[in-house]
């Protein structure tokens, strides 16, 4: 896959929204007949992009496969994700699309205010079970296999209730993330991960996660990414670091090596092929890679799996 590189057109549209986006921290509405905010968005969509906001989000992804990335955690997901992210952490969901493809509805999301939940579990103790749940996503968890599985289904039933019946099924998705199995969580972004956000700094990211995200496994090139955002490539460097809290770089290779373990479990592809279709030039610097992103080789991982 070859590299997008803007024309001189793309880039004037490209700075337009730049200049446009104040996507920093999203505005969650608040509506006081309700605890707690569902919605549900298609994607593309203003709402999916690289944001945060104080409210904590349950999020869930009904369709399609992509890339997401919070904090500086990249993987990749498929329908029947979910996870919960943290008050104040950055995240985004990618989808895979072909040309002018929409997917309707692909979100399902859950936002409420852990004041909230503070407060509630002060006056009924049995709400005490979820504060320590959201004091471990300040990374971000990503659930697995029956803990996901059963999450999804309330979170859908939360959407058609109303009233208390709405409220049982809240109760029964905290009831099922808080008391998830060890194996059945994942951890996200690094403990330390501390980016420094404005509005500019957002809309920056978002645009560059966009074209790492289109073309990771062809040629990525910082000084093109540094070009979409009208930036010197020492400049760009310096302030994508501040942003995300990790180098252009490093972007890349967890998003390659994100593809590559996606390949490795789903595929019986010779790991060579995917070395390349990865984005990676030669099968001894892949290797490399990825005993030290995920501390195997690519072939006891996709061994691992199979037994």
């Amino acid at each position: 896959m070859s590299a997008v590189v803007p024309s001189e057109g793309a880039a004037a549209r490209l700075a337009e929204r730049l200049l446009g986006m104040r996507a920093n921290r999203e505005v969650i509405p608040a509506d006081p007949n309700q605890s707690v905010r569902w919605h549900q968005h298609d994607y593309p969509s203003p709402l999916a992009r690289w944001n945060y906001h104080p409210e904590y989000e349950i999020h869930l992804i009904r369709k399609g496969t992509g890339k997401f990335i919070v904090g500086d955690h990249i993987g990749t997901f498929e329908a029947g994700h979910v996870s919960l992210v943290g008050s104040g952490l950055p995240h985004d969901w990618v989808s895979d699309l072909k040309p002018g493809e929409v997917l309707e509805g692909r979100d399902a999301v859950i936002q409420f205010d852990g004041k909230w939940v503070q407060e509630a579990a002060a006056k009924i103790p049995e709400m005490a079970e979820v504060v320590p749940l959201l004091e471990r996503s300040a990374r971000g968890i990503e659930f697995l296999g029956r803990s996901a599985t059963t999450a999804a289904v309330a979170i859908e039933a939360m959407g058609t209730s109303t009233g208390l019946e709405r409220l049982h099924h809240l109760f029964e998705v905290f009831t099922v993330l808080a008391r998830a199995p060890r194996e059945e969580r994942r951890y996200l972004a690094d403990e330390w991960f501390r980016p420094q956000l404005d509005g500019q700094a957002a809309a920056v990211v978002d645009i560059v996660l966009e074209y790492v995200f289109s073309n990771h496994a062809g040629s990525v090139k910082m000084s093109e990414a540094a070009a979409l955002v009208g930036m010197s490539e020492p400049t760009f460097s310096k302030y994508f670091k501040r942003s995300t809290g990790q180098n252009f770089s490093d972007l890349v290779r967890k998003l390659r090596l994100a593809h590559a373990r996606r390949l490795l479990e789903r595929s019986d592809k010779p790991i060579s092929d995917i070395c390349y279709e990865v984005g990676f030039s030669n099968l001894s610097n892949f290797n490399r890679h990825f005993l030290n992103d995920a501390g195997e080789t690519p072939r006891s991982y996709r061994r691992r799996l199979q037994n």
